[in-house]
């Protein structure tokens, strides 16, 4: 029996080798193309920014076919020089930057020069300008296919046109969604831009019919056009369930609204990060926002935020990802910190103390009270910059850096809350009209307080509460002597590990960092670490877990947040079982003594689980269960 010839897959045929040779440059731009030119989002994010460098104050995105037909962007910029436009297509030919020092410190939203030649590569792009100091009183056209240039009318400011995206690429094509949610996907990207420029107006069209229209808002103070901005283009709902955020340290400025954790959803759709303008996707901003939350958020929920930063662009490298959606700061570990602390100081605040609204008027038919406008003054008048939670020393920055006089420093830290209730006294009623949570009238079931204040019942979860209390005095303790070290406990053996190279160099790096935190971590080859100590209030967690979270820590974020959210979950669970337990009678002393304490904790609202701590029934939802008033 003869043997069977061998198959392809047995034997691998080799193939002659290819001489190398440099490759067409529609080819090269059609890669270009695939890094740059996702769907007909990237399309208008890139035409979007080339408007809003070119200093337009108005910019219209006219959309067909959810942007695969047609993508239109129309500004007021100054325009394009006729003897330029040819130029405006060609790859790497750009106005943003000149030489390698403005690469390193790029203020323009595009510096590459290669979107608009990417574009044209994979579909058909008419480019129109009119020069602001243009001559010849028109406009011209030229067509990105042919290269003809011809005349045409319309004002100063610049319309590119892009149709048949990916007409060229088939294969392309077939991985595109929808037309339904391309255009959701084009509008996404619109809103972007518009939340980081509240004195632009912009307009999106859709086969003729006008979606979404957002005014500028240059008449107002900057404060109140961002607010009115984001309730344009997010709804007036959010931004009344958010908190106002500033800060300022060094060459960074931060502004922002974040959602109160009520309001926290379970996609995280709503998170607007911007750098110097540009919306980015931040792993370093991520972080540090949800570090902030930690204490507040109940389960899988994702915080809500705009926030905007004002960062020296030195201290940031924009030149990072092809669709300049990631950025990479100098100090990272800086960023992280300005970023926590502030909105950690804004989340601090319970809304159980702030002052309670007047009682309607008896006489009166009970209204609820008119909601303020997102843009009203009196909401931000009483929003001062906020000083900077003291949790970590505040970063010094690069001396290269100006770091100008005045900047925020930390805040003292919160008092004590008053005594338990078990050792408190009969509260004074007299002004108790004016006490957020009110007056308490009973207790339910052993569970739930009941307490009347100028707006109507207040519900308090007196556990949940009262755990909330014990917790943040223990954190409050444990910060008193953040300065000092903290109390380590030697292991009677040394806990070994083997370590990868990057755990070894750090460990090695941060010695001092480790033992200020009750680590000792040496080193006992090339390929392991030893733990001989750890923190005392951590003496039973795993010696190795816990170092080796510490460590990934300390290289991506340069902070301990890891060792805090252990030492903090400890205090949780001590607090847990300190905390006055269900089905225990009260007296309506301690029950007022409870709510006064409730009124001066930070983070009252919710306890150490994210849980709500209490609620508000107002006189309108009470009379609307009784049919009061119809």
């Amino acid at each position: 029996m003869s043997a069977l010839p061998p198959t392809a897959s047995a034997q691998p045929v080799a193939s002659a080798r290819r001489p190398i040779r440099p490759l067409p440059d529609d080819l090269i731009s059609q890669i270009a193309a695939g890094e740059v030119v996702e769907r007909p989002a990237s399309v208008v994010r890139e035409l979007v920014d080339n408007a809003l460098d070119a200093g337009a104050r108005h910019v219209t995105v006219r959309l067909a076919g959810g942007g695969i037909r047609l993508v239109a962007v129309e500004d007021d910029g100054v325009g394009i020089p006729r003897e330029e436009l040819p130029l405006a297509l060609q790859r790497h030919a750009t106005s943003k930057i000149r030489d390698l020092d403005e690469l390193e410190a790029v203020a323009t939203m595009g510096f590459r020069g290669e979107a608009l030649a990417a574009i044209a590569s994979v579909a058909e792009v008419t480019l129109t300008s009119r020069s602001a100091e243009a001559t010849d009183g028109c406009a011209w056209t030229l067509e990105a296919a042919s290269g003809e240039l011809r005349p045409a009318a319309r004002p100063v400011g610049t319309t590119v046109e892009v149709r048949e995206l990916f007409f060229r690429t088939p294969a392309r094509r077939k991985f595109l969604k929808s037309e339904a949610t391309e255009l959701a996907h084009c509008i996404e990207a619109v809103r972007r831009h518009a939340l980081a420029r509240p004195e632009v107006a912009f307009a999106i069209w859709h086969e003729g019919r006008l979606l979404h229209h957002w005014p500028a808002t240059t008449a107002l103070v900057p404060e109140l056009a961002w607010s009115r901005r984001v309730a344009d283009a997010l709804g007036d709902e959010f931004v009344e369930a958010t908190l106002p955020v500033q800060a300022e340290a060094g060459p960074l400025r931060l502004r922002g609204l974040i959602v109160q954790p009520q309001a926290a959803r379970g996609r995280a759709d709503r998170q607007f990060a911007y750098v110097n303008g540009r919306y980015v996707r931040d792993k370093v901003i991520a972080h540090a926002v949800r570090s902030a939350y930690d204490d507040v958020l109940h389960g899988q929920l994702q915080p809500a935020y705009v926030l905007w930063l004002q960062i020296d662009p030195r201290a940031v490298d924009v030149n990072v990802h092809p669709t300049k959606i990631e950025v990479r700061f100098r100090d990272a570990g800086a960023v992280h910190q300005v970023v926590q602390h502030a909105l950690e100081q804004a989340l601090a605040r319970p809304r159980a103390g702030e002052p309670a609204p007047p009682a309607p008027a008896p006489a009166a038919p009970p209204t609820a009270p008119a909601p303020p406008r997102p843009w009203d003054t009196t909401r931000y008048a009483a929003a001062p910059a906020l000083a900077l939670a003291a949790r970590e020393p505040l970063p010094r920055w690069p001396g290269w850096l100006h770091e100008p006089a005045g900047a925020a420093t930390s805040a003292p830290r919160p008092a004590e809350a008053g005594p338990v209730p078990d050792e408190a006294e009969a509260a004074d009623e007299a002004g108790s009209g004016d006490w957020p949570l009110g007056r308490a009238l009973a207790q339910l079931h052993g569970v739930y307080i009941l307490a009347e204040n100028a707006r109507g019942l207040v519900l308090v979860d007196m556990h949940a509460a009262h755990e909330r209390i014990v917790y943040e005095r223990l954190k409050a303790q444990l910060a008193r002597d953040d300065d000092a070290p903290l109390p380590s406990q030697p292991l009677l053996l040394p806990a070994t590990f083997a370590a990868t190279p990057l755990e070894l160099a750090t460990a090695e790096a941060c010695t001092a960092v480790l033992r200020h935190l009750g680590l000792e971590v040496t080193a006992l080859s090339a390929q392991t670490l030893a733990v001989r100590s750890v923190p005392v209030l951590l003496a039973q967690a795993d010696p190795v877990a816990l170092t080796r979270a510490v460590l990934a820590e300390l290289h991506q974020h340069g902070g301990v947040q890891v060792l805090r959210r252990a030492q903090h979950a400890l205090l949780a669970t001590m607090a847990c079982h300190g905390a006055v337990r269900a089905h225990r009678r009260l007296t309506l002393q301690e029950m007022n003594a409870l709510l006064r304490q409730m009124e001066a904790t930070e983070r009252s609202d919710q306890c150490n689980h994210g849980r709500p701590t209490w609620r508000q029934l107002t006189l309108k939802e009470l009379d609307a269960l009784f049919l009061r008033g119809r």
